[in-house]
């Protein structure tokens, strides 16, 4: 098994878009640094999916939410690149078969913790989305009960809309959603 040569440099937006694709590990940039972590465990990838279909179920159309996919936070001068677990974008946008996005497409990222991850989605990323001007930011955590803290973006901030356990009807984009949060990890929804 030969491994890929690491750049012992600041990666560019050329660069990173050169990248091979990986299916063991999850790479994202941070001001040039690649990020390297293991891919979802199990119930992280199962509530993903699910999230996504539930989204995908309750939206209108002009609606798709889509997993794990590339945003462009920053490409220069340092080049960031986010991978949330969910995105929500115009389907029009979606269907163009989009490598990357930037912030400005989407109506909602959501990231879902897991461990190594904790500070990053509830300090980082948060602070990333709110700066580039993501409307609507959710963190679920899937530890018992799996819970949803959902943000929406005001005045530039960040405000909490609401911390959900259960099942529980949300508004996204004036659109409502009910989600049953303990049947994203269970085998049956």
């Amino acid at each position: 098994m030969s491994a890929l040569p690491w750049p012992d440099h600041l990666v560019t937006f050329d660069e990173w878009k050169a990248l091979p694709e990986d299916n063991q590990f999850r790479v994202e940039v941070v001001e040039g640094v690649l990020i390297v972590s293991p891919r979802p465990l199990s119930l992280h990838q199962r509530a993903i999916s699910r999230l996504c279909n539930r989204l995908d179920e309750q939206l209108p159309t002009r609606f798709s939410a889509l997993a794990e996919v590339e945003v462009v936070i920053t490409a220069s001068p340092l080049l960031t690149v986010r991978i949330p677990d969910v995105v929500v974008v115009g389907t029009e946008l979606a269907d163009n078969n989009s490598a990357r996005y930037k912030p400005s497409d989407l109506s909602l990222a959501v990231e879902v913790l897991s461990k190594g991850s904790v500070r990053t989605d509830k300090v980082t990323k948060f602070a990333e989305y709110a700066e580039e001007g993501v409307a609507n930011y959710w963190i679920v955590d899937l530890d018992a009960p799996v819970s949803l803290l959902r943000y929406h973006l005001i005045g530039g901030e960040y405000e909490l809309f609401g911390e959900h356990t259960g099942t529980v009807t949300v508004e996204l984009d004036g659109n409502p959603i009910t989600l049953d949060l303990d049947a994203l990890v269970t085998r049956r929804p």
